[in-house]
């Protein structure tokens, strides 16, 4: 069968998620069901290889379609997780069949007239007339939830990030890096050829996601700088990232530090984290008690810890930030965004 049908007594929506098989397309799925989202019918799309093959959701099978011109339905949500180019060409196809289309990749999120949403940070941005909506970088989600009952309280005056990102973020061959070169190491072996990073990623750190720009720094880092600055509508903030990848599998670490107009001691900002909605905080160093990315895994949270004065600035904070990279970081966000348009009464 090509959808299913949950049985609700509220309102239900037609759903499609197109990059159904992908690492991020599978998870949609599966907060999809895990959240029940009330769907009528879920269609699933994906490249021709992956066609007539089914996935699970709610105890049945749903077959995935190929995604072509002919095969687009008129649907409530479209959840894009298919690369910035199938996003190009089929996104607008999908809005002009009336669908709010949530795209997960690069392809939209810097367009002037493209809300780029968290929910928790700028739910505004959504309205019924902007079709297509942009699911930020993962890397940025995460900080942006942290930050920005910060600066409703204090004003952040500048941010620097660095950031620990785990190999999932690249994908299935990324995973399978770490997977063949420790398993190599484990057999006492180093000569595992990397298929995806461009040096061995097992014990050893990568200062490098994507590719370099002219100013020195990666695309990944200048995602982090442009979509926070956007997200936050503070086009001027000061933002530096150093984004590297590390040899683990899941979770994103970032260690933040920020600057604030109105100082905020560490008790304070504590308190005003622990309310925040999105936030776990964890942070009791006399028990050794912060966030790892080992614990975020698989959860919906994004935990906050290592709360601490900045000892280089008399108005800065430092503090360390983990969050599941395929969930609040990808699918999480995206299906949080649907929900969103149906508690706004946008569809």
């Amino acid at each position: 069968m090509s959808s299913t049908a949950v049985a609700s007594n509220k309102k239900t929506y037609n759903v499609g998620v197109v990059g159904a098989t992908g690492a991020v397309g599978m998870e949609m799925i599966r907060m999809l069901e895990h959240r029940k989202f009330p769907i009528k019918e879920l269609h699933l799309f994906a490249s021709e290889r992956s066609a007539g093959k089914s996935l699970p959701f709610s105890n049945q099978a749903i077959s995935i379609k190929k995604l072509d011109n002919q095969s687009i339905p008129s649907i409530d949500v479209a959840i894009f997780s298919a690369g910035a180019t199938i996003s190009k060409q089929f996104a607008p196809l999908f809005a002009a069949k009336g669908a709010f289309v949530i795209d997960n990749s690069s392809a939209w999120r810097m367009e002037t007239e493209i809300p780029l949403v968290v929910p928790e940070v700028n739910p505004h941005h959504l309205s019924k007339d902007k079709k297509i909506i942009a699911n930020p970088n993962c890397s940025t989600i995460q900080m942006v939830v942290a930050l920005k009952p910060l600066h409703d309280a204090a004003h952040i005056k500048s941010v620097r990030v660095a950031t620990y990102q785990a190999v999932s973020g690249a994908g299935s061959k990324g995973i399978h890096d770490l997977e063949n070169q420790s398993r190599s190491w484990a057999n006492g072996s180093k000569n595992s050829i990397p298929e995806k990073f461009p040096y061995p990623i097992a014990f050893n750190l990568i200062p490098q996601i994507d590719s370099f720009v002219d100013n020195g720094y990666t695309k990944e880092e200048m995602k982090m700088v442009n979509e926070t600055r956007k997200i936050m509508e503070l086009p001027n903030l000061p933002l530096s990232a150093t984004c590297v990848r590390v040899p683990v599998f899941r979770s994103h670490s970032e260690a933040v530090w920020i600057e604030t107009e109105r100082a905020l001691s560490v008790e304070q900002a504590k308190a005003i984290l622990a309310k925040a909605p999105g936030i776990t905080l964890e942070d009791d160093p006399q028990k050794s008690i912060y966030p790892m990315p080992l614990n975020a895994a698989e959860k919906q949270s994004t935990f906050v810890g290592r709360i601490r004065q900045d000892l280089a600035s008399q108005r800065g904070l430092s503090l360390w930030i983990v969050s599941d990279n395929l969930l609040k970081g990808a699918a999480l966000n995206a299906v949080e965004i649907a929900e969103l348009l149906i508690k706004q009464g946008l569809i």
